[in-house]
């Protein structure tokens, strides 16, 4: 059996950290599904400044839509649900026949707002109306200005991908601000099923913690974290309160594994994959570490969810020397700002193909 294959079988989604215009033109997504047991897709404004970058596929949209008077961030916007309303209806069959616990795309509010409360409110507001899809998730940071936004949203039964997170008590606050979401649409008397996954991501604190410890310790800070926060979200699914918030009918808020391609090249290429395969969780990956794991991926048994192995590992790092605290709010504040470099460059990329593909067309009607 692949591997891809077994990883789905163990219960863990695999989702796809990618989308172009050009994986739904040629058929590659389409049998990442079939053949890679893919059942969801993530993205973020990174990935979008990519492929809006590489090759022209973009540039009929964004002419078409310039003529159409939309510019900067509304141009975005449109260009971006697009391809994700095209997405989300080819995950549409996974999303019924799981009773919409998969299936799911996500789109990112601006990273402008990752301090704006309001601001994260009206834009999730707006990118689900717009979007028009229900298995579409709105990406809010869990930013502790985003931590009230996520709670409001969901309230609002605005489907969420809570991102950014990177410690434990990080993805704690998100959880919390979901269960009171969904408490207070119960008090309302709402439905209270409204889906939401927390993305803890991996491989940035191997990054920033190998800088800093000796080589025995490399590359064990992320998986760490990992599994402690795995050992968080299994008390809490077994807690009285998601019981009775489970009974009511509300969907469980998944742990999302992210940012889990290896970035060291010494070590294997599907190293976090293997450490972090797990029942009821996500593992959304780029697609090279897609290929890799589907090629030659191996699994070790499901996530211990005891929490054992992590404390001990994480105690010799803070014994090296880690601030685990301090780590935790900088990678997150880092993240954030990545995503704000990525946002200006991407909206400034957009600017300049419409005034290069306006400059062209006018030529062509002088001639």
């Amino acid at each position: 059996m692949k591997a891809t294959r077994q990883l789905h079988e163990l219960g863990q989604s695999l989702w796809l950290d990618n989308i172009t215009r050009t994986l739904l033109d040629d058929g590659t997504l389409a049998r990442y599904i079939a053949e890679d047991s893919v059942t969801g897709l993530t993205s973020n404004p990174s990935i979008f400044d990519a492929a809006i970058g590489d090759g022209d596929a973009y540039d009929a949209g964004i002419h078409a839509k310039t003529l159409a008077g939309l510019a900067g961030e509304k141009l975005f916007v449109a260009l971006a649900l697009e391809d994700l309303r095209r997405a989300a209806d080819l995950f549409r069959p996974i999303f019924d026949a799981s009773d919409h616990v998969d299936g799911w795309v996500s789109m990112e509010v601006s990273p402008l707002l990752a301090a704006d409360t309001a601001g994260s409110i009206a834009a999730a507001k707006q990118i689900f109306a717009q979007a028009q899809r229900e298995n579409l998730f709105v990406k809010i940071p869990g930013t502790p200005e985003g931590i009230p936004a996520i709670e409001e949203a969901i309230f609002l039964g605005i489907p969420i991908n809570v991102t950014l997170l990177f410690s434990c008590d990080q993805y704690l606050a998100a959880a919390e601000a979901y269960l009171r979401g969904i408490e207070r649409r119960i008090e309302a008397g709402l439905a209270p099923r409204v889906g939401s996954v927390a993305s803890l991501f991996i491989s940035r604190w191997d990054v920033a913690g190998n800088k800093q410890l000796p080589d025995a310790l490399h590359n064990k800070l992320g998986i760490a974290v990992g599994q402690q926060t795995y050992r968080a979200y299994r008390k809490l699914l077994a807690s009285p309160r998601w019981q009775k918030l489970s009974a009511a009918g509300a969907l469980p808020q998944r742990l999302l594994w992210a940012s889990t391609g290896t970035k060291d090249p010494s070590s294997p290429d599907t190293l976090y994959v293997s450490a972090l395969a797990a029942p009821d969780t996500i593992d959304t990956m780029p697609e090279k570490t897609l290929h890799a794991f589907a090629d030659h991926g191996e699994l070790h048994g499901p996530l211990a969810d005891d929490g054992a192995e992590a404390e001990a590992m994480l105690a010799r790092i803070a014994e090296a020397g880690v601030d685990l605290d301090a780590m935790a709010s900088t990678l997150q504040d880092e993240g954030a700002d990545a995503f704000v470099k990525s946002w200006k460059q991407l909206l400034q990329r957009i600017a300049d193909k419409a005034s290069a593909l306006d400059r062209k067309a006018q030529g062509s009607i002088r001639l």
